[in-house]
């Protein structure tokens, strides 16, 4: 099944946390000069950014953040600085790259159009509420398999997709101080849906969501204790997905994963990383089973309304636990604020 990607329904999302980023953008010519991109100056870069000529592109800076934002407690520094090209986005698809990463190629060695393949994920349906053995049965080449129930083969609506990456692999802290030099070097050419009620780790380094559904729900709200821009040290995309997951499960949408990968040239410092993120594994033992557990009321239909749902209940059931979660649910409704008065415009 194939599908024309319509350039101008679609934007880039790039967050610049060094200055030169001639190495991403020549990586990316052939894909990246089709579409707009929002590139999202992080807070503390002091320096001037360097982008070869050729793209269409717009640059945010912290006083452009704070012009259309306004007095905020929400945190756009580091590698959250991209949630602000998600609110500021006029486009019906939100695609998000990390600048460390380029093309990967496939095991012919050809190049993966990222852009286009999230944009067939989102634009397929999805199938969430009965698992296909052969993964989406969507893909050119593949099908339902036998005793998938006809009633469930029309699918649901994919408004999330989680690209993959090569190289650089996505362990957590101590993965990766007890492994340093392990890669991830296996490509699979497959993309399936995340049943209901099932979780993953989201993250902005490749990930690609239809805006003008999931928008309110791609917001920066778990900001942990002396975290900078150290991209091992983020809870933000991990809390978002799980929010976004919630709210996909409760609207009766779709979420997949798999393709696209791209080439990830970056990584961490385990050890200099590791007091940072440790908070955040010991967290996850009390994030993940809230999530697990949430039930919206049917009378909520709406994205937005599903926030303020959720952020309710963070902070009664969570916030008891630690001063971090009362301070992610503060997050979320003013994220909600700030998107109906900025975010809802590009709708």
């Amino acid at each position: 099944m194939s599908f024309v990607v319509e350039d101008n329904d679609v934007d880039i999302v790039i967050a610049a946390l060094w200055p030169d980023l001639t190495a991403l953008f020549e990586g990316w010519r052939p894909i990246f000069s089709r579409f707009h991109i929002i590139i999202i100056k992080d807070y503390d870069l002091e320096a001037d950014l360097h982008i070869p000529p050729g793209f269409d592109h717009h640059i945010y800076t912290k006083s452009d953040i704070e012009r259309v934002v306004g007095s905020t407690s929400i945190n756009f520094s580091g590698h959250s600085c991209r949630y602000f090209g998600y609110l500021i986005s006029s486009k019906k698809y939100v695609v998000s790259i990390d600048a460390d990463c380029l093309p990967a190629r496939d095991d012919e060695g050809r190049p993966i159009d990222a852009i286009s393949q999230h944009i067939i994920n989102l634009k397929t349906p999805a199938t969430p509420f009965f698992f296909n053995t052969l993964y989406d049965p969507f893909r050119e080449g593949t099908d339902f398999v036998r005793g998938y129930p006809f009633s469930l083969r029309t699918g649901v609506e994919c408004v999330l997709s989680c690209g993959l990456w090569l190289n650089a692999a996505d362990f957590d802290v101590p993965t990766q101080a007890v492994k340093p030099h392990e890669k991830n070097t296996r490509y699979v050419d497959a993309v399936l849906t995340v049943p209901l009620r099932t979780f993953m780790p989201v993250s902005g380094i490749n990930i690609g969501f239809n805006r003008h559904v999931l928008g309110p729900v791609m917001l920066p709200a778990m900001r942990l204790d002396g975290e900078g821009k150290q991209r091992w040290g983020t809870m933000d995309d991990i809390w978002c997905g799980m929010c976004a997951k919630v709210v996909c499960d409760h609207l009766g949408l779709g979420a997949k994963t798999g393709m696209p990968y791209v080439w990830r040239v970056g990584g961490g410092n385990a050890w200099e990383s590791l007091k940072k993120e440790w908070k955040g594994v010991k967290l996850m033992e009390e994030i993940v089973p809230f999530f697990q557990s949430v039930k919206l009321p049917r009378t909520v239909a709406t994205a937005e309304d599903c926030v303020i749902q959720i952020a309710a209940m963070v902070r009664g059931r969570l916030g008891p636990v630690d001063e971090v979660f009362s301070r992610a649910a503060d997050a979320m409704e003013e994220w909600l604020r700030i998107w109906k008065r900025v975010g809802s415009q590009g709708r």
